[in-house]
């Protein structure tokens, strides 16, 4: 009975043993799993983390690339454009330096020419001067004889018939000189007239004048209808922003596809339509951009001024410019006087007083950067008061430049004499650009104004009957009564109407004033 207790003990015992191990098993299988899913729980945390950080490093990756990619396009997109504008300058450089050789090889004709001429010239002076001695012998002939006859007939001494030789042929000689020197200086006379006009038809066929008319307002062309919208913003605050940063008007109105910059500074107008039209090109239009985009297009208008002066220094040949006078040349590129751009006109002007002058044997070089710097000052009359005259002369003197050139800045608007001859050059090709056919033009209004006060300033004269503004208001002819205006009073008032004309109106060119007194006597026959 004993040993049945002891064996059911130790059974229960090692029964008890097996379930605590069981148990305890259990419990570190339990604290197994609970750590396995700790684990995984912290390795998908960490996954998550890792995907957020890759997904956050993609898209900082893809916005730098965009940046670098935006940048790039920027950065190529002006490099291109600088190689467009250094292509376009030059192939006008080229066609510049073609022209000057086809006006050299034309140069060089003439010059074969005029050789030629010259030898036919010495020719026939030297077959003159044989035909000159021929008649010297035979006068002195036709002498020897006379003074035979005299002391034959007279019974004179041969002093005596000598003195009354010499007596005779002097007077004979001083009615034959009289005579002559009238015919020369007839003669002189039509020469000079004929050879002032050939030089200046040749001056004027050797310019092939480009003609540009400018006006108070640009046009700038829309890809659609809804870009004005855009432009407006909201609100108006960028067209607000726009106006302000450029000084121009915009007008958008119901154009199709076109919206209006008004202004009277042609500069401001030019950086506005450039800012304008980058800004609907790039599509993104703000205050901030606009503000942007205007700085930007100040540049590049400057940098166009100054490329289009530099191209007309080129061709012309004139070098040693001062910077500061050379900005201001560029203005005139958009600046206009009745519809003539100043820059085309300065260019004219120079080329026609630079062929009067080789025509003519002066200084070329000097003529030209006379002809040049002529109307300088109209390129700052919208920032000073004073005229473009006076802002030109103090212009030109403060940075060096020649008397010949300072002369022909004033002496053209007769604000001093004309001491130099390349200063009558520059005047006279000034009155030929701006008075040939098409150069300028002015509104109907104003060019009707004109010619009535031309009228009304000849009829305040004292003795004036009638008078006509001709020529489209080139040439004012003065009719007076005879009875109340002698001969000698009517150069007085041609002087004293010229001289109104000046100081009263504006015009371009030049006006003629012819004064005329006609007295007429009539009578019948019955």
């Amino acid at each position: 009975m004993e040993a049945l207790t002891t064996a059911a003990l130790l059974a229960a015992l090692v029964v008890a043993g097996v379930v605590g191990y069981l148990l305890g098993r259990g419990r570190e299988r339990a604290r197994q799993l609970r750590e396995k899913e700790a684990a995984q729980d912290e390795a998908s945390l960490i996954r998550r983390r890792a995907e957020e950080l890759r997904r956050s490093a993609e898209l900082q990756a893809k916005e730098t690339k965009f940046r670098m990619r935006e940048s790039w396009e920027e950065e190529e997109s002006r490099r291109r454009e600088e190689v467009e504008r250094g292509e376009r300058r030059l192939l006008k450089r080229t066609e510049a330096a073609d022209r000057k050789s086809d006006q050299l090889d034309r140069r060089r004709e003439s010059l074969d020419e005029q050789a030629r001429a010259v030898e036919a010239r010495l020719q026939e002076v030297k077959g003159r001067e044989e035909q000159v001695a021929l008649q010297a012998r035979e006068t002195e002939a036709t002498h020897a004889e006379a003074r035979a006859r005299l002391e034959a007939m007279a019974g004179m001494t041969a002093d005596e018939a000598k003195a009354s030789l010499v007596e005779e042929l002097e007077d004979q000689a001083r009615a034959e000189a009289a005579s002559l020197l009238r015919e020369i200086r007839d003669e002189t006379q039509r020469t000079a007239d004929r050879e002032a006009g050939r030089i200046v038809a040749i001056a004027i066929q050797r310019m092939a004048a480009d003609e540009a008319a400018q006006l108070t307002v640009s046009v700038v062309q829309l890809p659609s209808d809804e870009m004005k919208g855009r432009i407006i913003g909201r609100e108006g605050r960028n067209i607000r922003a726009f106006e302000q940063a450029t000084g121009i008007d915009v007008i958008i109105d119901d154009t199709p596809e076109a919206v209006v910059l008004s202004g009277y500074n042609p500069v401001r107008r030019e950086v506005a339509r450039v800012a304008l039209t980058k800004l609907i090109e790039d599509g993104r239009i703000h205050p901030g951009r606009i503000e942007e985009t205007v700085a930007r297009s100040v540049e590049d208008v400057d940098q166009e001024m100054r490329e289009a002066a530099e191209e007309v220094l080129y061709e012309l040949g004139v070098h040693g410019l001062h910077p500061e006078i050379l900005k201001v040349l560029g203005n005139l590129k958009f600046r206009t006087s009745y519809g003539q751009n100043q820059l085309a006109h300065a260019r004219e002007v120079a080329l026609l007083a630079g062929s009067m002058a080789a025509e003519m044997g002066m200084d070329v070089k000097m003529a030209r950067r006379a002809g040049l710097l002529h109307d300088v000052g109209k390129g700052l009359t919208h920032e000073q008061e004073l005229s473009h005259v006076e802002i030109g002369y103090r212009l030109c003197k403060r940075h060096g430049e020649s008397e010949v050139v300072l002369n022909a800045i004033r002496a053209h608007h007769d604000e001093e004499p004309h001491r130099f001859a390349e200063a009558w050059l520059v005047t006279a090709a000034d009155a030929i650009s701006g008075a040939r056919p098409g150069a300028r033009r002015e509104m109907f209004e104003g060019y009707v104004k004109r010619l009535e006060k031309l009228e009304e300033l000849a009829m305040e004269q004292p003795g004036v009957e009638r008078c006509f503004a001709i020529q489209a208001g080139r040439e004012l002819r003065v009719m007076v009564e005879p009875e109340a205006v002698a001969d000698e009073e009517m150069s007085k008032i041609s002087d004293t109407v010229a001289r109104r004309i000046e100081g009263e109106l504006q015009y371009p060119g030049q006006i003629k004033v012819v004064v005329i007194r006609e007295t007429r006597a009539v009578d019948f026959a019955h």
